[in-house]
């Protein structure tokens, strides 16, 4: 496997904790990707109490639909979209926050966009040489009510020992400061983990809990961040300590992004952890289709 990145990329990104890579994904990739999460949208029939994504990390609620979409295809509705009758205020296509969580080993157009020789390259570059695909996410940032992202760290979501989650974040369309960019703090990888999302026990029904590690306030947005505007076929490397956030959406433009969530083959992942995966459903190292 060949080196992706520059040794100047590769630096910068030990330096900021993130690198943003311009024109990594073609127009045709985002059309598919992009297409085939409008038709798991249009396909998803809503249970009578649907699932919400809460934006704010730091008020998550854990249902059961959350808790189990380690290893499924789920649609999370945006907060704002529901009228106080529980009716919905715009089209369905116009409500769902995102999709989770195994679209990359469940769906075809994910698959193909998610294992590439390119990405796997790039991951190593950054010294995640044996990466697993853990979670995929599709977000939609709907037009107006795309919900803000509280300032938080990966690895306090999907911990390992040693630490080594890496996020791998696509532009599928132009992301602004209007309708909702990523923002990050530069170096702010080289502090501590500050918290822990675990499970508050052994089965679903038992919900989640934070649990501080370093009482040290994370950034308070958009203090100490800075804007990653970028535009669609982007892809932008996330260290698993970096502080980062996005907005609401205040525009009337969508802003959907793809983000892959890898980890390294060697570190422990916790049964404590929010997402877990069937026992006849291991994870794939991300440079084949092989399953190990």
């Amino acid at each position: 496997m060949g080196h992706v990145l520059s040794d100047e990329q590769v630096a910068q990104y030990h330096r900021d904790g993130f690198l943003a890579v311009p024109g990594f994904v073609g127009p045709q990739p985002l059309a598919e990707l992009k297409a085939a999460a409008e038709q798991i949208v249009e396909e998803f029939v809503p249970p009578e109490r649907p699932a919400v994504f809460t934006t704010n990390e730091q008020t998550r609620v854990s249902d059961r639909q959350f808790l189990q979409s380690g290893g499924r295809v789920w649609c999370f509705f945006e907060e704002d979209a529901f009228a106080v009758d529980g009716s919905l205020r715009q089209p369905k296509a116009l409500s769902i926050n995102k999709i989770g969580h195994a679209m990359h080993d469940l769906v075809p157009e994910f698959e193909r966009f998610s294992y590439t020789a390119d990405l796997a390259g790039a991951v190593a570059d950054i010294g995640l040489i044996d990466a697993l695909a853990l979670q995929s996410m599709y977000i939609f940032k709907q037009p107006h009510i795309g919900g803000e992202v509280g300032c938080h760290q990966d690895a306090a979501f999907l911990f390992t020992d040693p630490i080594s989650v890496a996020g791998c974040w696509f532009a599928v369309e132009d992301a602004t400061l209007e309708n909702g960019c990523l923002w990050a703090a530069p170096g702010g990888h080289r502090t501590a983990l500050r918290s822990q999302f675990r499970r508050a026990g052994a089965t679903d029904d038992d919900g989640t809990e934070f649990r501080t590690l370093d009482p040290s306030p994370l950034p308070t947005p958009p203090h100490d961040l800075v804007p990653l505007e970028v535009p669609a076929g982007t892809l932008v490397l996330l260290h698993g300590l970096l502080p980062h956030w996005s907005d609401d959406n205040h525009s009337p433009v969508s802003r959907h992004a793809y983000t892959l969530h890898c980890i390294s083959a060697t570190a422990e992942y916790p049964d404590w952890n929010w997402l877990q995966r069937p026992a006849g459903m291991p994870l794939r190292r991300l440079d084949s289709l092989a399953t190990i």
